[in-house]
């Protein structure tokens, strides 16, 4: 028996999100708000609410719905925030970070990622994210500094955020994924001042890794 898509998005917030130790209500709002399903390619709508990860195309996925509910409720944003995404997808994150933070500038290396994500945003009618084509792991973008940045792809090793923890303002946000399969680590990194950070560990996950994601050194014999 099919169930409606509503219903569908109230079972994924009660049986999924919350239960994964997600209790701000704006985030639960938010990600109850904004409709999935929008966001899923057509070979997966069907899926568009079920607990896993869909793939997208060039070799990414929609992050299931718990992690993404863990990513904003890490992030604390409020709506003077300035935010900045590395990897759109196909804007679904994007979207859920519009509509609680105040200015949302997302880099996506894949043009037909970021077309798809643009049309998408525009298509929910959100004014205040901007789709950039473009390496988020290359040089940073020249509006920052931000009160939150969120990467929606991992990274092996932390090394590879210095670039990013430095485009954050004091006080500001940053949300990783970090390691190789089969376990990584959620971190969330906050600035404390002009030189000091803080760095806590969320959870244990498993993400496709970033577009040009820096490799560590591997020891050879």
């Amino acid at each position: 028996m099919e169930i409606s898509t509503d219903t569908a998005r109230f079972n994924m917030i009660q049986q999924q999100v919350r239960p994964w130790d997600v209790f701000d209500e704006q985030v639960l709002e938010t990600m109850q708000g904004v409709p999935r399903e929008l966001f899923v390619p057509d070979a997966y709508r069907g899926l568009a609410y079920a607990d896993v990860a869909i793939p997208i195309g060039g070799g990414q996925q929609m992050l299931e719905p718990r992690i993404v509910g863990r990513l904003l409720q890490a992030l604390r944003l409020t709506p003077a925030d300035k935010v900045l995404q590395i990897g759109a997808g196909t804007g679904y994150v994007t979207a859920c970070l519009a509509r609680l933070g105040g200015n949302v500038t997302c880099l996506e290396l894949q043009d037909s990622l970021a077309e798809r994500a643009r049309a998408n945003l525009t298509a929910l009618g959100i004014a205040n994210a901007e789709i950039r084509s473009g390496d988020g792991l290359g040089a940073p973008p020249s509006d920052g500094p931000f009160d939150a940045i969120a990467l929606t792809g991992s990274l092996p090793t932390a090394d590879g955020l210095d670039t990013l923890t430095a485009q954050l303002k004091p006080g500001g946000r940053l949300f990783a994924v970090v390691g190789e399969d089969p376990v990584m680590e959620a971190l969330l990194i906050e600035r404390l001042g002009e030189g000091g950070y803080r760095q806590r560990r969320l959870f244990e996950t498993s993400i496709p890794a970033l577009v040009n994601a820096p490799q560590p050194r591997r020891f050879v014999f």
